[in-house]
């Protein structure tokens, strides 16, 4: 009996924004999984992207979320794609613990030739390029950056090859986005934005089976100098179940996360752990916008002036921010000095 069945009844479900934690123990596996409801939409909603290039964020969104709630320490993830497609920029900012922000840059008129030829999947949006998976906990630390081709390829699968070279652990990993329309209370319909990802990963416990890290830093067990996976069955297992899953499955909030998770792995049984709440916020403020035009030289304030003030929008949430000259150094040489 998977003891999904009792949490369910006991503590309820986690709903949408809180990512949940699992493992199937029998199958020496773990991971992760998550709907993207009111979020998500607040995002997508504040942007108004064209619907291939919000869909193509959305994934962007749910993989980040999916990554960075694992993360053990105060600090930032960030993913962000440099391609030359006709999105050419995705980047997803997630700032420990809950904190989500994202934006995209695309090329109006490739965009529009690509939709118009029915080239909209992601892996033809994005083209070609890298994808950076950037860790940073702060002041006083070093950066972890793991750089992944992309290369015709989707963000599953781009996602699947960085853990298997750069964390050496085999990973299957599904994402899906959906928009829906619900009836309001006033009548009519309002459409919205949902998605929903998994990650699960082989993570043996047996001595007999190879165990390796799975945070940036590890190290290999010992005697091992290098990552060698075989196919496991409990591993095929695993992935086997998990193709399974139809990307209705994985954004329907009839159906849920836990419900989804005791559908593939309950004759395994399936374990869940407390939730990991996400939302939208963004981390940008008055002080930080002016921190940055602080470093500015006189010149480039002055090239920064319109009708006698500066304003800086951010990318992320849209808010402005003015600013006047004189807050500034006419000279370049720093921060004015401030009565």
């Amino acid at each position: 009996m998977s003891d999904l069945s009792g949490s369910l009844g006991e503590l309820g479900f986690a709903g949408d924004d809180a990512v949940v934690p699992f493992a199937v123990e029998g199958l020496d596996a773990r991971g992760r999984a998550v709907q993207l409801g009111p979020m998500l939409d607040s995002i997508l909603a504040r942007h108004a992207y064209p619907e291939p290039v919000s869909r193509l964020l959305a994934e962007m969104i749910v993989l980040t979320v999916l990554l960075g709630t694992s993360l053990k320490f105060q600090g930032k993830f960030i993913a962000q794609t440099q391609t030359d497609g006709p999105v050419d920029l995705l980047v997803v900012d997630f700032s420990t613990p809950s904190d989500v922000r994202a934006y995209a840059r695309f090329d109006e008129a490739r965009l529009a030739a690509a939709v118009e030829r029915g080239k909209t999947e992601p892996e033809d949006l994005l083209g070609s390029g890298v994808m950076a998976l950037t860790v940073d906990q702060g002041a006083h630390t070093q950066r972890y950056q793991g750089i992944v081709e992309l290369n015709g390829t989707t963000l599953e699968e781009v996602a699947e090859g960085y853990f298997r070279q750069s964390e050496q652990i085999p990973t299957t990993v599904r994402l899906a986005v959906a928009r829906i329309a619900r009836r309001e209370e006033t009548g009519g319909f309002r459409e919205s934005w949902r998605a929903g990802g998994l990650v699960a990963q082989f993570l043996p416990e047996a001595p007999e089976r190879m165990r390796l890290p799975d945070l940036p830093g590890g190290d290999l067990p010992e005697g091992v100098e290098a990552f060698e996976f075989e196919p496991d069955d409990a591993w095929l297992e695993v992935r086997a179940l998990v193709d399974t899953i139809e990307d209705s499955e994985l954004a329907d909030p009839e159906v849920g996360v836990e419900r989804l998770l005791f559908r593939l792995f309950h004759e395994r049984g399936v374990r869940v752990f407390p939730s990991d709440e996400v939302r939208d916020e963004c981390s940008c403020s008055r002080e930080r916008i002016k921190e940055v035009l602080s470093s500015f030289t006189a010149t480039e304030i002055e090239e920064s002036i319109e009708d006698g003030r500066i304003e800086v929008t951010c990318e992320f949430c849209g808010q402005a921010y003015e600013f006047e000259p004189s807050e500034f150094d006419p000279e370049g040489e720093g921060p004015a000095e401030e009565a």
